[in-house]
C-alpha cells in the first residue's frame, strides 16, 4: 500500500502517518520545515525497517514546490493507493479587511490549490489501475461561517463533491473528512481542557475505516465533532 500524505509533521497529518504506516503503508510525506519532516521520516524509518518512507520538505503553497514533491514520488512508485489532502493552515482575518488579503491568499493556497495540485499529479499514478482513494481533510468550517478561512475550506468540500463525480467511474473514491476542533498545535495556549477537543488520533481512525470498505462503497463525506459540541 502506498499512500501520501501532506502536511504530514504534526497533527492530523502525523497521526495519520503513525496509523498508516502501523498498517503497513509506505509513505510518502511532506511538511515546510526541514527538520521536521526529517526528523518524522528518520523515525518511521527506523521503527519500520521493512516499509518504504519518502520525506520531502514542501511548501504546499507553492506549485513548483508541490512538483517537485510529486516527482520525488515518481521516482520511486509507479502507483499510488491513498492521497490524503492535509496540509492547511488557519490565519485569522476578515473578508472585508483590505490589510488582510495576503493572509487570505496564503489559506487559499495552502488549504485548496495544495489539494487540487497535488492531485493533479496523484492521478496518473491511480487511474491506469481503476483504483485509488484520495481523502480531503476539510473541516467543520466546510459547512460554517468562521470567517476568511471557512472560504478556503468550504472550497476544498466543493473540490472534493466536484472530484467525486468525475472519479466515480473510474474505480477513484473521494471523501471529504470534515473535523471539528481536534487537539493540535494550532490550539497551544488555550485554556480549554482536554475533553472539549477531539483527538488527532480519532481522526486518523475514522480515515482508515472509510478507506477499509469494499470498493462497492465510498464515504463521501464524514463530519465528526467533540462530543460537547463545537468550540
Amino acid at each position: 500500500m502506498n499512500v501520501i500524505i501532506s502536511g504530514a509533521s504534526k497533527g492530523i497529518g502525523r497521526a495519520l502517518a503513525e496509523l498508516f504506516a502501523s498498517k503497513g503503508a509506505n509513505l510518502a510525506i511532506c511538511a515546510r520545515s526541514v527538520e521536521d519532516i526529517g526528523a518524522f521520516g528518520n523515525e518511521l524509518a527506523e521503527k519500520y525497517k521493512n516499509q518504504h518512507f519518502i520525506a520531502v520538505a514542501a511548501d504546499m503553497s507553492k506549485k513548483d514546490s508541490i512538483a517537485n514533491f510529486a516527482a520525488e514520488i515518481r521516482q520511486h512508485w509507479s502507483h499510488v493507493d491513498i492521497l490524503i489532502n492535509n496540509a492547511g493552515v488557519f490565519i485569522p482575518c476578515l473578508l472585508a479587511d483590505p490589510n488582510t488579503v495576503e493572509a487570505f491568499e496564503q489559506m487559499m493556497d495552502t488549504n485548496l490549490y495544495s489539494a487540487y495540485y497535488l492531485t493533479l499529479e496523484t492521478l496518473p499514478l491511480m487511474l491506469p489501475h481503476n483504483s485509488g482513494h484520495v481523502f480531503n481533510i476539510c473541516s467543520i468550517a466546510s459547512i460554517m461561517p468562521y470567517g476568511a478561512y471557512a472560504v478556503s475550506k468550504h472550497a476544498m468540500l466543493g473540490f472534493s463533491k466536484a472530484l467525486r463525480e468525475e472519479m466515480k467511474d473510474k474505480g477513484i473514491r473521494v471523501t471529504a473528512i470534515l473535523p471539528g476542533a481536534t487537539r493540535t498545535a494550532s490550539w497551544d495556549g488555550s485554556p480549554l481542557p482536554e475533553e472539549r477537543f477531539m483527538k488527532a488520533e480519532d481522526i486518523a481512525e475514522a480515515v482508515w475505516a472509510c478507506y477499509n470498505l469494499s470498493s462497492n462503497t465510498v464515504v463521501e463525506e464524514m463530519i465528526l465533532r467533540p462530543q460537547l459540541g463545537d468550540i
